[in-house]
């Protein structure tokens, strides 16, 4: 897998990126994992109060997965790190209006990355498929490249101390997911440098 992004000849501000099968199938597999993960959103009745929506109460208890813990972390402290009173009902108060916004943001990113790749069809003799995207576009691949590796870095339990799981040997059963954690790291990077200026 060395598909990078680069930027779009055609697009101003755009990126583009040829795809194989096999990077197109796992991309769109872990999207999927990924909304799974974060949930259906709640869809508002058609006749409800357009600014209830502003107001609605989301949770306020810190999601016991490490995963969702790190999609959606407390506002005043770190991973692990032990809070007062007052942290923790300042922190309870920010995520009951916060957070479900931040899903529905997540879960957007999310769904846009699978339906480009749905949208995908290989060109004629190489086997890849081209994938173009607008400016916006990108910005919404960027969110879900970030929360596809925050996921399983979480997974993993990587930290700024984890230097072995670089070097695990192949038939370590996490070596598939450092691999994919590698690859999103690197196609996070070249869209990056695709959008800057």
């Amino acid at each position: 897998m060395a598909a990078q992004f680069e930027p779009s000849p055609r697009v101003r501000g755009g990126a583009v990126i040829a795809l194989d099968e096999l990077e197109i199938s796992i991309l769109r597999s872990l999207a999927v994992q990924l909304l799974e993960l974060i949930g259906p959103g709640d869809e508002p009745a058609a006749d409800d109060d357009p600014l209830a929506e502003l107001f609605a109460d989301g949770p306020s208890e810190p999601p016991s997965d490490p995963a969702l813990a790190r999609l959606f972390p407390d506002a005043y402290t770190g991973p692990g790190e032990r809070q007062d009173r007052a942290a923790r009902e300042a922190g309870a108060e920010f995520r009951r209006f916060t957070e479900t916004e931040l899903r529905s943001r997540k879960r957007g990113d999310g769904l846009a990355v699978v339906h480009a790749l749905d949208a995908l069809e290989p060109a004629e003799g190489s086997g890849a498929a081209v994938l173009t995207l607008a400016p916006a576009e990108s910005r919404r691949w960027l969110g879900a490249l970030n929360d596809l590796r925050l996921t399983i870095g979480a997974r993993l339990e990587v930290d700024e101390d984890t230097d072995d799981l670089y070097r695990l040997p192949d038939s370590d059963p996490r070596k598939p997911l450092v691999m994919a954690y590698l690859w999103l790291g690197a196609l996070q990077e070249s869209l990056i440098e695709t959008l800057l200026p």
